[in-house]
């Protein structure tokens, strides 16, 4: 079975550390996940920013399970912001992206248990093909020659999502800093998603920081 090609399964695959082999970022990808499934339905014309709040456009369902879950809940709901969405039911879509890979055997999951106390869903990669494709997809839109607006655009999509999520295993600071201008050109088709993005993480982060 081929791996998921939307943009979430392709951002839970990012978060992988090629390395150490394991799953980066679990308290942050939920957002992630989200910001990416907004991007495809904005990029495939299925929302559209109003005022700076999400406004479902047509056509309805596209046949991913993830995106058309997305796509109802902010029909149903009606305008609101990106921000909302963007943090809005976390665990649900990091299970549902984690069961698609699953499912495609892309991924193994594990149900262990911390200090034999506390379970635990252990993720591994059975497929590493599949993650290091992404992942080189990534760096060339950021950091290969090629200009910004010719980069292929689900790569710079990406790329400029895992900057505003500061998903270190993508980017560490010091290069989100050194190719800002280039991230915000490649970001510009789903500016909305990547700002409110950037804004729930860097709330979250300053809420930790100060023990709220």
């Amino acid at each position: 079975m081929n791996p998921p090609e939307s943009l979430a399964a392709k951002m839970f695959l990012l978060a992988f550390d090629p390395r150490k082999q394991r799953l980066t970022a679990r308290d942050d990808l939920g957002y992630l996940l989200r910001a990416a499934a907004l991007a495809e339905l904005v990029l495939n014309g299925r929302l559209r920013d109003e005022d700076g709040k999400a406004v479902a456009a047509g056509p309805a369902l596209a046949g991913d399970p993830v995106l058309d879950e997305q796509w109802s809940r902010i029909e149903a709901a009606g305008p609101r912001s990106w921000r909302r969405w963007v943090g809005h039911d976390r665990r649900q879509i990091f299970a549902a992206v984690r069961d698609q890979l699953a499912e495609a055997h892309v991924i193994k999951t594990e149900q262990v248990r911390i200090l034999g106390l506390f379970p635990y869903t252990r993720v591994t990669l059975r497929d590493t093909r599949a993650a290091r494709r992404v992942a080189e997809q990534v760096s060339r839109a950021v950091r290969g020659g090629q200009a910004a607006g010719r980069v292929d655009r689900d790569a710079g999509v990406l790329a400029a999502l895992a900057a505003a999520g500061q998903l270190r295993v993508v980017l560490g600071g010091r290069e989100r800093r050194q190719f800002k201008t280039r991230l915000d050109r490649l970001g510009e088709p789903v500016e909305p998603v990547a700002k409110a993005l950037r804004r729930a993480i860097t709330s979250k982060r300053a809420a930790a920081a100060s023990g709220g």
